[in-house]
């Protein structure tokens, strides 16, 4: 059992702690996730926002799993779920006020993992008034994970114990680019700019699942991420692991991330190079964004 007293803002996780952790998301992926995976009933997904904003019965227990287990290693820290947030908007509001928190995607991918496509994951960060100090993307039906802490360099494990570091792409010109576009969720008037701008990349897709998309940048198999829905769970996580891995990731108007922005776009890249050939070719969205 990880140490119940909280962290001091000047030491990272220890060892024992983040096992822990991990530990309970494996745990809560095999008790709560993995048996209902490809074996949901009509009563099983519900939905939110929209008919594509979908929630299921694996999501809410994993995220009560998880929660539990967080609250009983670290009494004094905030949990922020998904879903508790989506049920209680001003949760969220607490993560810049919090010296220590947790945020949990419980199921990312959820429409992935609903429609029984085996592109999903667990994610969890934990900040420090909203600055991301660790973050874990991990595979529940691969048992694997990668991980970072903000002093650390990122690092890919598998279940049987092996790991190792982890390097982004080397970038290069636009046109040889690949990457993620969250195109579907930008705001309508975004769209026709955007869809203009796409051609000129190499290759520009989606997984509808931030754990994974983040999962291939930094083991340097795509070379960039753009975003303008900023939910804490789908990418504080990520852009730290993308750092650390030797990414750049940064807000489009160049500003750092914290998981307390709620507007603008976010843009990560594999070096500060491809970051600011990415940042001119979509600068007309901070444009839109002042008008």
């Amino acid at each position: 059992m990880a140490d119940s007293l909280p962290i001091p803002l000047t030491s990272p996780l220890s060892s024992a702690q983040k096992t822990s952790l991990i530990n309970l998301v494996r745990r809560a992926a095999k008790a709560e996730i993995l048996p209902r995976f490809r074996n949901l009933g009509s009563g099983d997904v519900a939905t939110k926002s929209g008919r594509h904003d979908l929630v299921t019965e694996a999501d809410t227990a994993a995220e009560a799993m998880l929660a539990r287990g967080i609250q009983s290693m670290f009494p004094h820290a905030l949990v922020v779920g998904e879903e508790a947030a989506t049920a209680d908007p001003e949760l969220r509001n607490k993560i810049g006020d919090a010296e220590l928190a947790f945020i949990l995607d419980p199921v990312d991918g959820t429409w992935n993992f609903a429609h029984g496509l085996g592109i999903f994951g667990v994610i969890l960060s934990v900040t420090r008034f909203g600055k991301p100090v660790f973050g874990m993307l991990y595979d529940p039906l691969a048992d694997d994970w990668i991980s970072a802490e903000e002093d650390g360099q990122a690092e890919f494990t598998r279940a049987i114990g092996t790991t190792r570091l982890l390097t982004v792409s080397d970038g290069g010109e636009l046109g040889d680019l690949s990457g993620f576009t969250h195109y579907n969720y930008l705001p309508q008037e975004a769209k026709p700019s955007v869809a203009r701008a796409l051609p000129d990349l190499g290759r520009s897709t989606s997984l509808q699942c931030s754990c994974h998309e983040y999962r291939v940048i930094a083991r340097g198999g795509a070379d960039f991420l753009l975003s303008g829905t900023l939910n804490p769970w789908d990418h504080a996580a990520g852009i730290l692991i993308c750092q650390r891995a030797g990414g750049v990731a940064r807000m489009l108007n160049g500003d750092d991330y914290t998981a307390t922005v709620s507007e603008g776009y976010i843009l990560a890249a594999s070096n500060e190079a491809t970051w600011e050939k990415l940042r001119d070719h979509f600068a007309f969205l901070l444009d839109d964004a002042k008008a």
